[in-house]
């Protein structure tokens, strides 16, 4: 649905949303900025600096090899890119060699008799409330939304970086016995599936069992399953493998009907989130940049799953186009291990420990396990520090009043931070966590800024999570390197911004609006009851180009690119991470592990020595916090209410509210029961 508040005509530049189709999904917000682009006053420059490099090249996590990436060797901030191709092969120097030369960060279980002793004694003075019992059960249930960003002490929800760290601790805790994974509809982006999965498949080296339990059973959930080894569904399961689609909505029909003409300029002939409020039909290009990102999401599916599976990819193909919601038929073909409910894998796994059956199986959920430290279990020590700073959600400058925590970025919070982190010689080097489809367009040349100041002073590596697009791409290529999943949106290099003209409609309803100005341009932004005049056209489009050439420039700068080059991968394109690899936007393919070792890399510190990871994102349990988060328990409407709130916050804006965000699917939903949902998130908070 869209939703259209004509109060005032907005004339920003917007780096949201990176497109408009969605694959498997349903609606996030695009909303269009109500202030103007600024040009910042620029700060003091530092001194020339030679930019730091380090030898690796784009790689699959599996350390397959790709294409070899090149980065260009000398380059002085604020020097404009050279406009020679030749002279700028000339500064190239590869990042190639064997998988060796390159900090993967692939996980290595390590067991030795003396970190088994430590780990023992610390575990007999844990606190109570890091006591598991011996012969534990992990269980995880996998549902809804999977947030990037670490949750307070009494918030609900998934954390991404608690799940995958349950997993590690999980396979060094010598008193859990293996995990139980519940696996049901799943509303996150496939970055954070791959990070999910690449986990199972890691914890397993500690050869412990994973179960995977997926009573709905949709593409994703069984990409998540198969990769445990044990798949088990109920005979009620509901199943829906039939492969994935994209769809694009478009609202220009509407529009017409009602009166209003949307006045768009999209700078960037793949920027399409204008398209949907000025067309009526999917462009050659968005559907050419659909496809795309479609192929890639679909084949890297088939591939993975026929690896797990012992088959091709065009036996899975097969099997998926002959519509597959049996449950019966997944376990005659060999697709899942059984068909269970919940009580009989329970009891199974009673017998697998050697249980009797009336005996309880010893059991911790995911909420209380996150609660045990790593320091116990000896996978954090007093080493070097690398700070950690989480960016997640739609980019503005300023937090409005009426804003929940961690609902977007906040420009001037995130700068606060990178100041800190500048200013202190504790942190050896940085990760920026980035899960952004972008936003307010001078909010992210500040960041940039910030960020690119850091980068001077300390490696600062990039981690991209579902989504890096736009604005979420601009703050990422101020940093030294950047790594990106396979299935990582971004790039989106491109600029888009609107008004509506509603002179039809006011005309349909008897409104009338009168406006007296002084300047030639001074109702650029406030006369909606016309179309913008000849002139007026002009300098709008005018603007857009400025702040896309500002953009792009940044770019080809950042990634040591002529304006030319930059330009074939520009244009408002959106790569998965792979594609954008291998066309130099991205330095590696891998997930957050492999950017703690390359910020490890980068800072010489040994690649098997421990670092201290301190998390400076992390939300404080302040009393709107808490209360937002037992609000969200009790009703579920945790994401509604933040949408709410958003909508009142820029009710004084033309607001735009689109079927946007690719890669999410429908899912999510509340427990049946709420009141004794939070009952039970109050007493495990204890």
């Amino acid at each position: 649905m869209a939703k259209i508040f004509p109060t005032r005509p907005c004339h920003a530049y917007n780096l949201l949303s990176p497109f408009s189709g969605t694959i498997c999904s349903t609606s996030r917000p695009f909303s269009l900025p109500s202030q103007p682009l600024l040009t910042p006053r620029p700060h003091s420059r530092p001194p020339p600096r030679r930019k730091k490099w380090f030898p690796f090249r784009a790689l699959e996590s599996s350390a397959e090899a790709m294409e070899d990436n090149e980065v260009a060797e000398d380059v002085v901030d604020g020097a404009p890119p050279s406009a020679s191709s030749s002279s700028l092969e000339a500064n190239r120097v590869g990042l190639g060699g064997d998988d060796g030369d390159h900090a993967m960060g692939e996980f290595d279980l390590k067991f030795d008799w003396w970190k088994n002793f430590v780990v023992r004694l610390r575990l007999l003075i844990a606190l109570p409330w890091q006591r598991v019992k011996k012969g534990s059960v992990l269980t995880m249930k996998l549902r809804g939304q999977v947030s990037d960003q670490l949750t307070i002490r009494f918030g609900s929800g998934l954390s991404l970086p608690q799940i995958c760290e349950n997993f590690i601790k999980a396979a060094y805790d010598p008193r859990i016995s293996g995990i139980y994974l519940h696996i049901e509809q799943l509303s996150c982006g496939w970055g954070k599936i791959e990070e999910i999965r690449r986990h199972i498949i890691n914890f397993k080296k500690s050869g412990k069992f994973i179960i995977g339990y997926t009573p709905v059973c949709g593409e994703k959930e069984y990409y998540l399953a198969s990769a445990c080894g044990e798949t088990y569904v109920p005979p009620s399961a509901y199943v829906s493998l039939y492969g994935l689609a994209v769809q694009a909505s478009f609202l220009r029909g509407i529009f017409d009907k009602v009166g209003i003409i949307p006045e768009i300029q999209r700078i960037g002939k793949y920027k399409s989130i204008g398209e949907q409020l000025s067309s009526k039909s999917m462009s050659k290009e968005n559907c050419e940049m659909l496809t795309s990102l479609l192929d890639n999401i679909y084949g890297n599916w088939l591939d993975a799953i026929a690896l797990t599976q012992g088959k091709t990819s065009e036996e899975v193909e097969d099997f998926i186009n002959s519509g597959v919601y049996q449950v019966d038929r997944l376990k005659e073909e060999g697709w899942i291990t059984n068909i269970l409910y919940d009580d009989e894998v329970i009891s199974m796994l009673k017998e697998r420990l050697g249980l009797e059956e009336k005996k309880k199986l010893p059991m911790v959920d995911y909420r209380m396990y996150s609660r045990v430290r790593k320091w116990t279990l000896g996978l954090e020590g007093a080493g070097p520090q690398i700070a950690i700073i989480r960016a997640s959600g739609s980019i503005s400058r300023t937090r409005g009043t009426l804003s929940l925590p961690g609902s977007g970025i906040i420009s001037e919070e995130l700068i606060e931070k990178i100041r800190t982190v500048r200013d202190s010689e504790k942190y050896k080097a940085v990760v920026l966590r980035i899960d952004s489809p972008g936003g307010d367009a001078l909010a992210s040349d500040l960041m940039w800024r910030e960020i690119k100041l850091l980068s001077a002073c300390k490696p600062v590596i990039a981690s991209m999570s579902d989504v890096a697009a736009s604005g979420g791409y601009y703050m990422a290529m101020a940093a030294g390197a950047i790594v990106a999943e396979k299935l990582t949106v971004t790039g989106s290099i491109g600029v888009v911004t609107g008004r509506f003209s509603l002179k039809g409609l006011y005309e349909s309803i008897g409104f009338n609006k009168e406006v007296i100005s002084r300047g030639k341009y001074a109702e650029l932004n406030v006369a909606d009851q016309r179309p913008l005049r000849p002139d007026e056209a002009e300098l709008f489009a005018k603007s857009a180009q400025n702040a896309y050439k500002q953009f792009r420039d940044k770019a080809a700068l950042s990634r040591s690119m002529t304006i030319d080059q930059m330009e074939e991968v520009a244009q408002g394109r959106v790569w998965s991470g792979k594609d954008a690899a291998s066309r130099g936007l991205v330095d590696a393919i891998g997930g957050f592990s492999r950017a703690v070792a390359i910020a490890k890399q980068m800072a010489a510190i040994p690649q098997d020595g421990q670092v201290q990871l301190v998390e400076l994102s992390r939300q404080s349990p302040s009393l709107p916090a808490i209360l937002s988060s037992i609000g969200s328990s009790i009703l579920g409407l945790d994401r509604t209410v933040k949408e709410v709130l958003q909508d009142v916050k820029l009710s004084g804006a033309v607001q735009a509210r689109i079927d946007g965000i690719l890669l999410e699917r429908l899912g999510g939903g509340t427990d049946n029961h709420p009141i004794f949902a939070l009952i039970k998130d109050c007493l495990s908070s204890f």
